[in-house]
């Protein structure tokens, strides 16, 4: 049975008054995976939830697939659920088919060969058979538990609930939902937020092997280079969105010299309105005719004069002409991508040689062990870690906001802050340009605009929080902590949900300038150039412990 395509025809998309999608068609064939590309905002997250059916577009269709899943960025499943009732919802159509087959095979056997329902049950039984062997449901349970062990929950018992897991750990449990269904047509946003090393390089594994269609957004530049097939950037451009075929590498190299011709001709159509601008304003009498006569030309004088202003004339209203068409047909300027503008993350706290922050034998129970860790005033301090190991139980204590057994020591008047993994607003109606200022003060926020800091564009200053994106939402919790740097800066992955460019500005200003910064962070891009030193928490007899180095 041909694997169904994915289609989606001039999908438009208003949310808030903003046109998020405008026009956007796709074709997603089986064997392709393609990637979307672009700034938060931009609408990758929309357009997934239109190809999904979870929300309905403005104008345009979509036609999927019947056995379409799709990975949202916020957790689906009910806390007071277990892991079995997610086991048991991921295999129930790999079930369904065999039940089916079994119950038309002893139809069939039943039914005599000469029976006018026996081709009907026979055609039945075939559809079924094909679609099992496409879903692989035999396998289906033995995929389950190898899907499980590759993400790293192998060994979680089946009866544990879902309230008992950490965020990182319920996302890996959605990802493995998915991919135990095999669905002919699977739809990810950021899928690989939860996942450490293995389980990132399982999952491509995984991803390659669907035999169906696959539309991802995600902001891991490593994840978008081994998987995809194609990307479509749904940034501004010339002539809208546009698919490039090839990895993320290829898409870097031809995104660049794209941009570059866009600014080249710009550039060039603005010089050429400033000439046709001038030329359109020559007037006759500038010209040849208001110069003087000489007294050897006093005969010819009119008739040259009268084909000077001809000649003018003619070349008035070609300039005239041109400047016209050009002012419908001129491509619009660039726009400005955003900037990380912060000026330090973290501020120097009063002169001391006692550490801002001192742990000593403390404990989570089940969570952390720690025997000793010092966060000096000027620290780097990166904590790594499988998911579970405690990196944002790690980063609850030292901000305060998690009780712990054992000596926790904050240096007086110490301020900290902390991102979190969930962004939370407490009133989603209110707009991003009020939030601010409340959480900020009215002082603050004119001496440091929230529009300076390069992490919100300015059509989104008034927009109600909960119109925002997940990116979006991160970013605004960012810049409240950075407009008031902290003595102590915590961020619990900090990039997740960040575009590419931004994280490598964010990367660079997490290296310079005073004060202490500690990051929680699987971003393999951004462990790979980390100079600071490194936290490393890894199990122990007390269920963790931990292993600081110096890089």
């Amino acid at each position: 049975m041909p694997q169904p395509a994915l289609l989606a025809h001039d999908l438009v998309r208003t949310l808030g008054g903003r046109r998020v999608l405008d026009g956007v068609s796709l074709t997603a064939s089986p064997g392709h995976r393609i990637g979307l590309i672009g700034e938060n905002g931009v609408g990758k997250s929309t357009l997934l939830r239109l190809l999904a059916g979870v929300d309905e577009p403005d104008a345009g269709s979509v036609t999927r697939p019947r056995d379409l899943g799709f990975l949202h960025q916020e957790m689906p499943f009910d806390a007071d659920s277990n892991v079995a009732a997610v086991l048991d919802e991921a295999l129930r159509e790999a079930r369904e088919d065999l039940a089916e087959l079994e119950r038309l095979g002893e139809e069939l056997a039943r039914v005599p060969e000469d029976d006018p329902g026996h081709q009907e049950l026979l055609d039945a039984y075939g559809r079924r058979l094909e679609q099992a062997q496409d879903r692989e449901s035999w396998d289906a349970d033995r995929r389950a538990a190898l899907v499980l062990d590759g993400l790293g929950l192998g060994t979680f018992g089946h009866d544990r609930s879902l309230s008992s897991l950490s965020g990182g750990q319920r996302g890996r449990l959605a990802v493995a939902a998915l991919l135990v269904r095999r669905p002919s047509a699977l739809l990810l946003d950021e899928p690989t937020n939860h996942l450490d090393d293995d389980a990132a390089a399982f999952l491509e594994g995984q991803v390659r092997s669907l035999p169906g269609t696959v539309v991802l957004a995600s902001h891991d530049r490593a994840f978008l280079d081994a998987v995809s097939t194609d990307l479509i950037d749904l940034d501004p451009a010339l002539d809208g969105p546009v698919r490039y075929g090839g990895n993320y590498s290829a898409y870097l190299s031809e995104k660049h010299a794209e941009r570059q011709r866009w600014e080249r001709r710009y550039a060039e159509e603005q010089e050429e309105l400033e000439e046709l601008r001038e030329s359109a304003g020559v007037t006759a009498h500038r010209v040849a005719p208001d110069r003087g006569r000489v007294d050897n030309e006093k005969m010819g004088y009119g008739h040259r004069a009268g084909r000077v202003q001809h000649s003018i004339s003619r070349r008035v209203r070609n300039a005239t002409r041109r400047l016209e068409e050009l002012k419908h047909t001129q491509v619009t300027e660039p726009p400005r991508p955003l900037r990380f503008a912060a000026g330090n993350l973290a501020r120097r706290a009063e002169e001391s040689t006692e550490p801002l922050v001192t742990l000593r034998d403390v404990r989570v129970p089940g969570r952390l062990a720690m025997n000793c860790l010092e966060v000096a005033a000027n620290d780097r301090l990166l904590v790594t870690g499988g998911n579970g190991a405690g990196k944002s139980t790690l980063l609850a204590v030292l901000a305060g906001r998690l009780p712990a057994e054992g000596e926790v020591h904050r240096r007086r008047h110490v301020t900290v802050g902390l991102l979190t993994q969930d962004t939370v607003f407490e009133r989603p109606a209110r707009t991003v340009r009020d939030t601010y200022e409340a959480a900020v003060g009215p002082e603050r926020a004119a001496k440091v605009p929230l529009g300076s800091l390069g992490l919100m564009h300015g059509a989104d200053l008034d927009r109600p929080i909960g119109e925002l994106s997940v990116g979006q939402r991160r970013r605004l919790a960012l810049a409240l902590l950075v407009a008031r740097p902290p003595h102590l800066l915590l961020l619990d992955e900090p990039t997740n949900h960040l575009s590419p460019r931004l994280c490598d500005e964010l990367e660079e200003a997490l290296g310079t300038g005073p004060g202490a910064i500690v990051i929680a962070s699987h971003d393999r891009w951004l462990r790979r150039r980390w100079q600071g030193h490194e936290v490393r928490l890894a199990p122990g007899p007390d269920r963790l412990t931990s292993d600081i180095q110096t890089r």
